[in-house]
């Protein structure tokens, strides 16, 4: 139970019926300043039943509360602010994550169920830097619904249907190597849908070979379906290094080619519930009693888009998943296309609409411009993820060149720096890459937040920590440590609820910023009758902070 909880129930014994435990305990506030205590009622809500003024309000209830928790209770104009026994609090909260370990601050099993549409690149395409954000930002949001006692599941909804993959066939028949893309697949597909474009210059002739291919595979051509899947599996292969590196999983790879058979499904409901009105030939649900476009649902060839794919799509997770949430982490430009998405669900009468969300995040940037190109190229995330783990290794070789599993430990930091990068920031806002920056060892940085967590385990190392408790204490620098650790599944619970990975890892380094401020004031290891109970602080920490990391995808090496 949470202090606020325990402050609301103090307060409830004075207070009586004119405000429910709930109303209390949502009122309850943290002083500005920690000279105002530690936490803080305001009694405004209570001046009119009470018919007086709030300050002489918060002097009564001062007057008669009182608890074993509390060693003051004061008013302060119109607040009752109440300062909590440290050695009380501190024992409660640093033996409750010892006991409870990793476990710490998991909400109970709710038995609903969180679907979240992340990553998604396209097939016969390379991977590339542009994938990161999504990638990472929907898996920390799947961790962290999964310790809010949701089951989740992850949905990597993959690009792989449309003309393009005509255009491809064509020019794999007229200029492709099966051994050279066996050996380099999506380098060498590449390739191949580069070429055809050059070519089309001077023979447009080929955009109707590659219409015509496509034509094939939605008719179910062997050779067509063969070729199709042959540049799928091939694709997946090679995006799989990449997942290996950043640590994720999907429970789904079903893409758009999945939910071919499902859209007549949609269109026929649409048409029954006399929604589809034609616009110039194509087909669309006009949107405009709520200001948006018109959602397109057939062009004039009588070809679905993404919206009618889309449409099937939610409608199949729903009817699969049974999801009180479906999440889709997908860039800010899309925004539009899950507005109008969302409108049409709700004529169709789906109530489910509501648990569904478009999360949103920016762009990255290199010197202030949209990162897409090296050397007039294409920026592959698995190379930046290679190039920061080489990095790692370097500063590794210099400044500790004995460490054991030095090249498991470089992998854990270079791709943690990139992925703590990315969601230390707000995930809406741009974020500016350099790699060298993100791996300093110092500052607001991944590696900042490993190394204090490997320095806090080499503490129990060096001091033999044999499993103690801890006995309690009132300094400020403890209590540092103590509030920051208080405040995790506070902080879990609002990161989940506004979807923003970035809560947890501010917080985490705070939390590193505390212990390392508890770590230069006090001699955790000197030889006394207090050592293994600061040593169970230090434990309490080094489970807190590898359990956050973790909820972000990042690692937390032990040593370093």
């Amino acid at each position: 139970m949470s202090y606020e909880r325990k402050y609301a129930e103090a307060l409830s014994r004075v207070i009586g019926d004119e405000l429910t435990l709930d109303q209390i305990e949502a009122l309850i506030e943290k002083p500005k300043h920690e000279a105002h205590g530690d936490l803080a009622f305001p009694c405004f809500q209570l001046a009119k039943a009470y018919r007086k003024a709030p300050v002489m309000i918060a002097t009564d209830i001062a007057g008669e509360l009182n608890d074993e928790l509390f060693t003051k209770v004061e008013a302060a104009g119109p607040y009752v602010n109440v300062f909590l026994s440290r050695d009380v609090v501190s024992q409660e909260i640093i033996n409750t994550v010892l006991d409870e370990s990793a476990d710490y601050a998991t909400h109970a099993t709710r038995n609903e169920t969180i679907v979240t549409d992340f990553s998604s690149p396209n097939i016969a395409k390379p991977f590339s830097m542009g994938h990161l954000r999504s990638t990472v930002i929907g898996n920390a949001i799947n961790q962290i619904a999964r310790k809010n006692g949701y089951d989740v599941v992850g949905i990597n909804h993959l690009g792989d249907w449309g003309t393009q993959f005509g255009k491809l066939m064509v020019a794999y028949k007229k200029w492709g190597d099966e051994e050279a893309v066996r050996a380099n697949p999506i380098a060498e597909l590449l390739k191949l849908y580069v070429h055809f474009h050059e070519e089309v210059k001077t023979q447009p002739e080929l955009e109707d070979e590659g219409r015509a291919w496509f034509k094939k595979l939605e008719d179910g051509n062997e050779e067509a379906t063969e070729l199709w899947t042959w540049f799928r599996d091939e694709s997946l292969k090679e995006f799989q290094k990449v997942y290996d590196l950043l640590g994720v999983e999907f429970d789904s790879f079903n893409g758009e080619a999945f939910y071919n058979d499902k859209m007549d499904r949609i269109v026929a409901m649409l048409e029954e519930k006399q929604l589809l009105v034609e616009s110039e030939g194509a087909m669309v649900v006009s949107l405009d009693d709520e200001n948006l476009p018109p959602c397109l649902i057939k062009k004039k060839d009588g070809a679905t888009l993404y919206a009618t794919r889309d449409l099937a799509a939610a409608v199949y997770r729903h009817e699969t998943y049974n999801f009180v949430q479906a999440n889709y982490v997908v860039g800010g430009e899309q925004a539009l296309h899950f507005k109008q998405l969302f409108s049409v669900l709700r004529k169709l009468g789906y109530d489910f609409v509501d648990g569904m969300h478009h999360v949103p995040f920016g762009l990255i940037l290199q010197e202030g411009k949209k990162m897409s190109t090296r050397k007039g190229r294409i920026v592959l995330l698995e190379e930046v993820l290679k190039e920061a783990i080489e990095k790692a290794q370097a500063n590794i070789a210099q400044k500790n060149p004995e460490l054991a599993n030095a090249d498991d430990v470089a992998r854990m930091v270079g791709v943690g720096a990139v992925i703590f990068h990315d969601l230390k920031n707000e995930r809406i806002n741009n974020i500016e890459f350099d790699l060298d920056s993100m791996l300093k060892f110092e500052g607001e940085t991944g590696p900042y937040v490993q190394y204090t967590n490997a320095r806090a385990n080499s503490l129990l190392r060096k001091g033999n920590y044999d499993g103690s408790t801890f006995a309690g204490a009132d300094d400020d620098h403890t209590w540092g440590v103590v509030t920051m650790l208080n405040a995790f599944p506070h902080v879990i619970t609002r990161a989940h609820e506004r979807r923003e990975p970035s809560i947890i890892s501010r917080y985490v380094l705070d939390l590193a910023q505390a212990f390392n401020k508890y770590y230069g004031h006090v001699r955790v290891l000197e030889e006394d009758a207090g050592k293994q109970s600061r040593l169970a602080l230090v434990k309490a920490v080094t489970i807190v902070l590898t359990e956050g990391l973790r909820l972000i995808g990042v690692q937390a090496p032990e040593e370093m």
